[in-house]
């Protein structure tokens, strides 16, 4: 009897801890990915590497982080979208960067549905993990000390995550 108590109770321990495998939203309104989430391109990692830069595969499918001040998107003011360079979801617009200092292109919003979050504990603290919603991307991290006057956020993103499509040129198709 007392096994079966045991166990009745482990059971419902583990049922209560369990989480969907579902997106979620968190309070601030960006989506949350699962580990089990389904992109729209998927591909192994052996395509990935087929034709991704190097440095691209690192970043963007190992979560790698570039050196800060070498990307040339620092200094990219145009008026214009970033995309993933892994699949070419639109992802931000240049309207919404700002100079933060830190390195990195950093912007105070995505494209709304562009990103999805996820947990970073690498190095050793949780950060919110900035990952394309189209194909799981890593691009970067959020943090809360971003302009006040608009969002508060800063998306800090690897610029070898990025790819610019000056505003008048045509977005390239999806890469599936």
């Amino acid at each position: 009897m007392m096994i079966k108590n045991l166990l009745l109770g482990a059971l419902a321990i583990a049922a209560i801890s369990c989480k969907s495998n579902a997106q979620e939203k968190s309070a601030d309104g960006e989506t949350t990915a699962s580990n089990t989430q389904d992109y729209k391109v998927s591909k192994t990692e052996a395509e990935w590497q087929s034709i991704l830069t190097p440095e691209e595969f690192n970043i963007l499918r190992e979560a790698g982080t570039e050196p800060p001040f070498t990307s040339p998107l620092n200094e990219e003011t145009s008026p214009g979208t970033l995309i993933c360079a892994a699949c070419y979801a639109p992802l931000y617009e240049n309207e919404h960067k700002f100079k933060s200092g830190t390195g990195w292109p950093s912007y105070d919003r995505a494209i709304d549905g562009a990103i999805v979050l996820d947990s970073d504990m690498k190095i050793g603290y949780k950060r919110d993990e900035a990952k394309c919603a189209t194909c799981g991307s890593h691009l970067g991290h959020i943090f809360n000390d971003g302009p006040e006057e608009t969002t508060g956020k800063r998306h800090c993103i690897n610029g070898v995550a990025l790819d610019f499509v000056p505003e008048g040129q045509a977005l390239p198709e999806l890469r599936k």
